[in-house]
């Protein structure tokens, strides 16, 4: 299965391309796109969306996993995120490319065991997981990394419990 793994945002959306295995991976690409701040937020937008699209293009995946973010504090930081959602769930979508979300509470409890962890422990297990020399930066492209083996991992568990019903 080709997924590609997103940890959106409208400063930083980061991506992975990762393949799975039978519980095994396969790390292709990995990164960040990065935005002006400084640039009005539609043409912010607009370059997440086409940067999306070209990655989509490339690797031409089976799935899109996206980080689903909730922020109890910061309304405006989840206004820009939820912008930025929005454009790669598009892209998907004119791609006939299915979307999985998930938070990030079942993304460290996927990758760490334990829905607490903190950033640091899922970095070290994504590099485990993969067999990575060092922790896989930056934080953003490493969160997108983890949302990917997120769906991975879900994916195959629900195939072996398919297969026992």
């Amino acid at each position: 299965m080709k997924i590609v793994g997103i940890d959106p945002g409208t400063a930083i959306t980061g991506y992975a391309c990762l393949e799975s295995f039978d519980g095994r991976f396969k790390l292709h690409k990995h990164g960040c796109i990065k935005t002006n701040s400084e640039t009005e937020i539609s043409n912010r937008i607009k370059q997440i969306y086409e940067e999306i699209s070209a990655l989509i293009d490339w690797f031409q995946p089976d799935v899109v996993a996206l980080e689903r973010q909730f922020f109890n504090r910061n309304v405006t930081n989840a206004l820009f995120v939820g912008h930025a959602s929005g454009v790669i769930l598009l892209a998907a979508a004119q791609r006939g490319v299915p979307v999985s979300m998930y938070t990030p509470l079942q993304v460290k409890q996927s990758i760490a065991g334990y829905g607490k962890a903190s950033k640091k422990q899922v970095q070290y297990m994504v590099k485990n997981l993969l067999g990575l020399l060092e922790l896989p930066k930056p934080d953003d492209a490493a969160d997108a990394i983890a949302v990917a083996i997120c769906h991975a991992n879900i994916s195959l568990f629900e195939k072996q419990f398919e297969r026992m019903e």
